[in-house]
């Protein structure tokens, strides 16, 4: 009996050692501790969690705010913890404290994991349990309490008898006219979600008055909430109630004195546009749209052009190329020119796409002219922008018509005296190379970007190299051994010893993206023709090249052509060339006695030896491992050869 008692305390031991954890003066021993709730709380049994874990938790309720906040996540995944959803109500007691704290983060946390326990009553228990905790909070003589309770509303409303519904119905209008804005703007921001399972008659007569009063707010931070509200209720509401309930307060949100208040407007217009329907788009929604277009706030602008397609994509489709051009477009011309780079960036992210809404010839006629101004615009994002769309325009002017049009501004970029302005078109060019197809490309750019790779600014030759890989992914290989390798293998030869280290850096990344074939036909020759070259610079990246190669050559090319190349250079007069040509050397021994490994034994080993390469642990190939040898310690002969390979099959077969 003593030996079964010692043991359950030797059980316990560690538990007991988590519960003295938690009254630790260490911070993070007790949030460490609270992290461990479900292990406590397990070897506790769901008994001794209801009557002892879960009193002590309460209790000690006042603590920093890291370890509230892990514990109000902890509790929200308790229930099954103390006996499933018919014991629930056990968990509302310390969350309740924990909605109550100063720190918001820990608030909002309590109130997630309250909303989780709550949907886990049943009914009646939510009447008995829940419900009072809510009137409480509301009741609560801090506005902390007060700002809580706005969030359980929702999850208790659709649940309960009529009468306790009226109840809550009251109490929410009263954290509505709140005299702290705190509570206000918190009741703002679960309006809307409230109103998707309030009944709609009192929809109109409880809530629509709530709504008018909190976009009437003094405080410009509940207002601008309130606008949010606005689209759920507008979606909730008829067509005929929209216009009379919730579109004056709309108009008025629209031209608010606070710029947060249009700015909210703006953000959330296209959602308020598809929640009204058509008609009231056209009527009252458009002269709203263009007031924001030229709004005296350059957030409030840049906001709203960001919604330019989509507004005129949602627009009715009998009379949506007519309201673009007549009430959307001398709107947007204005915001072209516009004095603030961002409004400018934002329209140029989504001009292109009223191209296919408006058709061929109001695209050349009406949208080329603005396209051009901002390809020639001074800011970088704006250029880039309309580059990154072209696609859009192209599906429906063609590329002739693109290429007589946009193509000269292109052009005049890349050759741009502004080293940033050559490299942001570079960027973006693999992009555009897409998007016109290789026939145009090698017609109209390849020429652009070959020159790129003789700028006199490293930093747009290095960008050049980079974008001849991707034009390679873009467009195959066989294309790039006809089109632009016979023309980088010229720079070569070139005077300049800049060019021919460019020359190096293409091969390097083009050995990638060409295959063996390639790499061992046109690109390897012209690498070892440059380890002669009378520049040390251009000699130690030819030993760079060749050991950044070498993973694409087949095993005999490099004993004859790459291994010789770089024995030499390994005698090089200059330090720093027999410094990268050992290294190189040193770099292809590993990459070719990694590769005789691979091949040599099955996959479910080759991980384990490429980690034990890495680390450096296998140095060389262990005896059991290795072919017959010529005397020494294991002899040699055909029976040692036997026996070692037996040994050999035998080790991986274990290994495996």
């Amino acid at each position: 009996m003593a030996a079964s008692d010692k043991s359950v305390d030797d059980s316990l031991y560690p538990i007991a050692v988590l519960i003295d954890e938690l009254k630790n003066e260490d911070v993070q021993l007790r949030l460490n501790s609270i992290k461990k709730l479900s292990t406590i709380a397990l070897a506790l049994g769901e008994e001794r969690t209801r009557s002892e874990l879960i009193p002590f938790l309460t209790e000690t309720i006042y603590d920093e705010d890291e370890v509230l906040l892990a514990l109000a996540d902890q509790l929200g995944n308790f229930t099954s913890l103390v006996g499933g959803p018919e014991y629930a109500m056990y968990l509302i007691p310390p969350l309740e404290s924990l909605a109550t704290v100063e720190e918001t983060v820990v608030r909002d946390k309590a109130v997630e994991s309250l909303r989780t326990v709550a949907a886990e009553h049943s009914a009646q228990d939510l009447e008995i349990h829940v419900v009072p905790t809510l009137q409480r909070l509301v009741s609560g003589d801090w506005f902390t309490s007060r700002t809580s309770a706005c969030g359980l509303f929702s999850v208790c409303y659709p649940r309960v008898t009529q009468p306790v519904k009226s109840e809550l119905r009251a109490n929410f209008r009263k954290l509505c006219q709140d005299e702290t804005p705190m509570v206000r703007r918190a009741a703002a921001n679960k309006l809307g979600e409230f109103a998707k399972v309030v009944e709609t008659e009192y929809l109109k007569s409880d809530l629509i008055p709530n709504f008018v009063q909190l976009a009437q707010d003094d405080q410009d931070s509940v207002r601008l909430l309130a606008v949010e509200a606005c689209v759920s209720i507008a979606q909730l509401l008829p067509q005929d109630d929209v216009e009379h309930l919730v579109l004056p307060t709309l108009r008025q949100c629209a031209s608010d004195s606070s710029w947060r208040v249009r700015y909210m407007v703006a953000e959330k217009f296209v959602d308020l546009q598809k929640a009204v329907g058509p008609e009231i788009t056209r009527v009252d929604l458009v002269p709203a749209f263009q007031y924001l277009l030229k709004d005296a706030e350059a957030e409030v602008r840049a906001a709203v052009a960001t919604k330019v397609k989509d507004f005129c994509a949602n627009l009715d489709k009998a009379n949506q190329v007519q309201i673009i051009l007549s009430s959307i477009l001398p709107y947007v011309r204005d915001l072209v020119s516009d004095p603030n780079p961002h409004v400018k960036s934002a329209l140029a992210s989504v001009i292109m796409g009223l191209s296919p809404m408006l058709g061929a010839y109001q695209t050349v006629e009406q949208l080329l002219p603005l396209f051009l101004i901002q390809l020639k615009d001074e800011c970088p994002e704006v250029r880039l922008n309309i580059i990154s769309n072209l696609d859009c325009v192209n599906d429906v002017i063609g590329i002739q018509q693109l290429s007589q049009s946009l193509l000269p501004a292109i052009v005049e970029l890349a050759e741009d005296s502004k080293w940033r302005v050559r490299l942001a078109i570079i960027e973006y060019m693999p992009a555009l190379a897409g998007q016109l197809g290789q026939e145009f490309f090698d017609q109209k750019l390849r020429g652009l970007c070959m020159g790129w790779l003789n700028d006199h600014v490293y930093a747009i030759r290095e960008a050049a190299t980079l974008n001849m890989k991707k034009l390679v992914e873009q467009f195959g290989a066989p294309w790039a051994e006809q089109a632009i390798i016979p023309m980088i293998l010229v720079m070569s030869r070139n005077k300049n010893y800049l060019h021919r280290m460019t020359c190096l850096f293409c091969l390097n990344v083009l050995a990638e993206v060409c295959g063996t074939d390639i790499t061992t036909k046109l690109l390897l020759p012209t690498v070892l023709l440059l380890a002669a070259d009378p520049v040390a610079n251009v000699r130690f990246n030819v030993a760079k090249t060749l050991q950044k190669i070498s993973p694409f050559l087949e095993a005999t090319v490099i004993d004859t052509q790459v291994k010789p190349t770089l024995d030499k250079l390994n005698v090089d007069s200059d330090v720093d060339v027999k410094h990268f040509a050992a290294q190189a050397i040193a770099g292809i021994a590993a990459e070719m006695e990694l590769n005789v490994f691979r091949t040599a034994v099955p996959p479910c080993m080759g991980a384990k030896i490429e980690a034990a390469m890495d680390s450096k642990l296998i140095v060389e190939a262990p005896a059991t491992m290795a072919g017959p040898t010529d005397g020494g310690i294991l002899g040699g002969g055909a029976d040692d050869e036997a026996s070692l390979n037996q040994d050999r099959e035998s080790r991986i077969e274990l290994e495996c």
